[in-house]
């Protein structure tokens, strides 16, 4: 107990608590890296932990490489596990640490990850070469032989990863405590796709091949800097509430639709059928200005590229000026035997009728590719 000669201390005199704080500033890159597997039933059988590699690509500076295990990586997985992996590649073989996290998504047919099939995030920091993430048991091989997501003894994974390249320390003034509700994944394009499926508050109407299909005008004008012009701007139709719009199946203009309204296609499950409809929507979405939706379809269209599709696909390459989707078909026709499959085709007869001198060109393509003696 203090004595009575020593001050009480006055609440006023109370020192303030000193506050300090500091940032962790991590920066890196991030990207994604699809592997296609065709010719699935070929692949196993080749015994387990024996890898079959993806190409090399680079991310943060650095090169790696995707493992596909179609007979997984232990004893015990043989026949009945696919395992896949992700590994650092060094050409010199030097020995720095490189920090990367990934998962493993198996896509459905329109190339979208498949959730019940997508591996949660793991991290490694990778010291040299051949270090890496794996998942020994990504999914079992009757589940994904009895899925729709193999078609035509084909199917594909993607990669998603990212590099850190910098972890850094900041000092600074602390703040006051704030407590961080965590905050539920957004559900936006589920709401306005309900949205689109009600025509709830819907503005404007198309009339599509004898179907009416009711939408918002802002939405429209928002995505598309055609249906701006059209609903909007001096080429608006004098405020009418139905357009008319040709050379367009309703189907077509319906998946456009959900697109524009989801940023998501729905999936399909036959592959002729999912690249049909890329090549009508890479055409609807060149005449409406949507940028994203035609790379995704060209996307599409470089994963389901066979003889059958071909011709049709390097005619839409040459219409609407896609160099990328026109290099794709040069590669698969470099393959005589591909160029032979597609000659044979009705769609490569009706390329003849626009560019007569296509085999000319194909051929000269040959030889050009081919390796010199």
């Amino acid at each position: 107990m203090p004595s009575s000669s020593e001050p009480v201390p006055d609440a006023g005199d109370t020192p303030t608590p000193a506050h300090t704080a500091s940032t962790i500033v991590a920066e890196g890159v991030s990207g994604s890296h699809v592997l296609t597997v065709q010719g699935y039933s070929h692949t196993i059988g080749l015994g387990f932990s024996d890898p079959i590699p993806s190409s090399l690509f680079s991310l943060g500076g650095h090169t790696w490489q995707v493992h596909y295990y179609p007979d997984g990586m232990n004893p015990n997985d043989v026949d009945y596990w696919i395992s896949l992996s992700l590994s650092l590649h060094r050409a010199d073989f030097t020995d720095t640490e490189v920090k990367v996290r990934c998962r493993f998504s198996l896509l459905d047919q329109a190339g979208e990850p498949v959730p019940e099939y997508t591996t949660p995030y793991q991290a490694r920091t990778c010291h040299h070469h051949g270090h890496g993430i794996k998942s020994h048991r990504f999914i079992k091989r009757d589940e994904l032989e009895s899925s729709a997501y193999l078609k035509h003894d084909r199917f594909s994974i993607r990669c998603d990863l990212s590099v850190a390249k910098e972890i850094r320390t900041q000092h600074g003034t602390a703040t006051p405590c704030v407590v961080a509700t965590l905050l539920p994944s957004s559900d936006m394009s589920h709401q306005l796709g309900r949205i689109l499926e009600t025509g709830e508050g819907a503005d404007v109407t198309f009339e599509v091949g004898g179907e009416t299909f009711a939408a918002h005008r802002p939405l429209l004008a928002a995505r598309s800097s055609v249906f701006t012009a059209q609903l909007f701007g001096p080429m608006k139709e004098n405020g009418a509430t139905c357009i008319r719009i040709d050379d367009m199946e309703p189907r077509v203009f319906r998946m456009m639709l959900h697109f524009i309204y989801t940023d998501t296609l729905p999936s399909t499950t036959d592959d002729g059928e999912v690249a049909e409809m890329a090549q009508h929507l890479f055409v609807a979405a060149d005449r409406y200005n949507l940028e994203r939706l035609k790379l995704v379809c060209q996307n599409t269209l470089c994963t389901y590229m066979d003889a059958r599709t071909l011709a049709t696909t390097l005619a839409l390459a040459e219409q609407h000026g896609c160099d990328e989707l026109k290099e794709a078909c040069h590669k698969f026709l470099a393959s005589f035997q591909n160029l032979k499959a597609v000659i044979a085709t009705d769609g490569f007869k009706h390329l003849k009728t626009i560019r007569p001198n296509i085999l000319q060109e194909l051929l000269h393509l040959q030889v050009a590719d081919a390796p010199l003696p």
